[in-house]
């Protein structure tokens, strides 16, 4: 007689309990795979809106230069104080005299023999070689005198006010600047604008400069330079600005802001909060309706007008599904229930 085998009861309902329990987990798995996000979206239209761009920046002089002589020496008199406005030539600095007089001396006696080879030269009484000689000394001797005599007496380069003074009469000039002569009549600012403006700012473009120290004036200004090149780390370039300053009311150093109209442009304006932020970055990203899927889309961020933003973005087109509402739940690729 065979004997029958029987597995114990417990047994046999374990195995049941994992049977049954893993084909739940396969089903659920695949119903949540299946299930649709429920989301609202808009259509995207482009909007012409006043492309403005507004920017604080620092004020500096037109020009500022420091103010030293190429050689060392006693400086015997400083002509001005901090403060002091000159005019382009006026006398700033009289350095020690001596090499100078001594070149002087110099190059009146050369001058005088110069003057004396030239007769016999053109009597054909001299050799072109002893004339070419006498010539030579004669150049470099009025060279010299040149440059000393414009690092004796020194003069101011352009019109424009001292602004620093390091030394006093009688001193030894030892390398650092004597003076420092800023132009304050005319001023220019650089700014440092992004990039996606590039194809808008021109030269010779007109601008606005505002103080809060004078909230009632506004000044002119003019686009002067724009940098040919675009910072890879900021994505921005840099513009300079040329601001006349005829009152002198606007100073070197001062807080200012720029303001540049830069025409209408047509682009795209949508809701703020449809616009999310990579955690732990500054990257932007929409989603879109691609036929009941969502599509993520990074973007640039623009102008902001209250509660709608500018994206500038060359995955999005007009007629694009936005999704504006249940996007924070989303992922690339998932179901969509667009809720109309």
């Amino acid at each position: 007689m065979k004997k029958k085998y029987i597995a114990p009861l417990s047994f046999v309902l374990l195995a049941t309990i994992l049977v049954s329990c893993g084909q739940k987990t396969s089903k659920d798995t695949t119903v949540e795979a299946e299930k649709a996000e429920l989301v609202r979206t808009q259509v995207i239209e482009k909007t012409t809106i006043a492309r403005n761009l507004n920017i604080t920046t620092t004020l500096e002089g037109y020009e500022t230069q420091k103010i030293s002589p190429s050689l060392t020496g006693r400086i015997e008199h400083i002509y001005v104080e901090v403060g002091n406005k000159v005019s382009k030539g006026a006398d700033l600095i009289r350095m020690d005299q001596n090499q100078y007089n001594t070149a002087n001396l110099t190059f009146q006696n050369l001058k005088t023999e110069f003057s004396r080879v030239e007769s016999l030269r053109a009597s054909g009484n001299i050799s072109e070689q002893t004339y070419d000689q006498t010539k030579l000394q004669y150049d470099q001797a009025k060279e010299s005198l040149e440059f000393l005599r414009t690092n004796t007496y020194i003069k101011a380069p352009f019109s424009g006010v001292i602004s620093a003074k390091n030394y006093e009469d009688g001193e030894l000039y030892s390398g650092s600047p004597i003076l420092v002569l800023t132009q304050i009549s005319t001023l220019k600012a650089f700014i440092n604008v992004p990039e996606s403006y590039f194809p808008l700012v021109k030269e010779g473009m007109k601008a606005t400069v505002t103080s809060t120290i004078y909230p009632d004036e506004t000044f002119p200004a003019t686009v002067e330079t724009v940098y040919p090149t675009i910072d890879a780390s900021s994505h921005t370039f840099q513009v300079k600005l040329r601001i006349p300053n005829s009152r002198e009311l606007l100073r070197p150093g001062m807080y200012a802001n720029t303001y540049l109209a830069l025409g209408e442009v047509q682009t795209v304006i949508v809701p703020y909060q449809s616009v999310l932020k990579l955690q732990g970055s500054n990257n932007r990203y929409v989603f879109l309706n691609d036929n009941g899927v969502a599509k993520r889309v990074d973007v640039t961020l623009g102008d902001r007008f209250d509660d709608q933003i500018e994206i500038i973005s060359d995955g999005i087109k007009e007629n694009d599904e936005l999704v504006v509402v249940g996007q924070a739940k989303l992922v690339d690729g998932r179901k969509l229930n667009v809720q109309k």
